[in-house]
């Protein structure tokens, strides 16, 4: 299944008509980081099952909700987890939240993760910029990126 715009559009349209506020950021939070929706205030929250076209999050500590509300003055989106290849999900499917969210008007988007590293002066629990990456599915053709252009996005 390769969601069109139209299915991203039918996702933000369904969170536009429940939003007191549309988002201008999003956090994208990875294992462990979810709590971070408490900090939001006027919080309204979905449940990724109830959003059209929006996978189901089956890692452990997703929770599978977006939370939305304001981070001191920011209207911010909160995602409590994300969906994966490893899950069974295609590229194409994984990225409706994100592409959903654009729709919404958020123009910046922070993504997290747990990760490792083979540096040992870097510990458990340290906030670490990536700068970059070498995306492994990409290398085997397995992106969001594939496929015809369509000039909306």
């Amino acid at each position: 299944w390769s969601p069109s715009y139209e299915a991203c559009a039918e996702a933000a349209a369904w969170l536009r008509a429940r939003l007191r506020e549309p988002p201008r950021v999003a956090l994208v939070c990875g294992s462990g980081l979810g709590a971070l929706a408490q900090e939001l205030s006027e919080p309204q929250s979905f449940d990724y099952a109830d959003i059209p076209h929006f996978a189901r999050s089956t890692v452990q500590g997703h929770t599978g909700r977006l939370v939305i509300g304001r981070l001191s003055s920011t209207p911010c989106a909160v995602l409590q987890g994300r969906f994966h290849l490893y899950e069974g999900y295609s590229p194409a499917q994984v990225v409706v939240p994100v592409r959903a969210l654009a729709l919404l008007g958020v123009h910046t988007l922070v993504l997290t993760n747990a990760a490792g590293s083979l540096r040992p002066h870097f510990g458990p629990g340290q906030l670490l910029v990536i700068r970059d990456h070498i995306d492994f599915p990409g290398l085997a053709g397995r992106s969001p990126l594939v496929g015809p252009n369509d000039e909306r996005w």
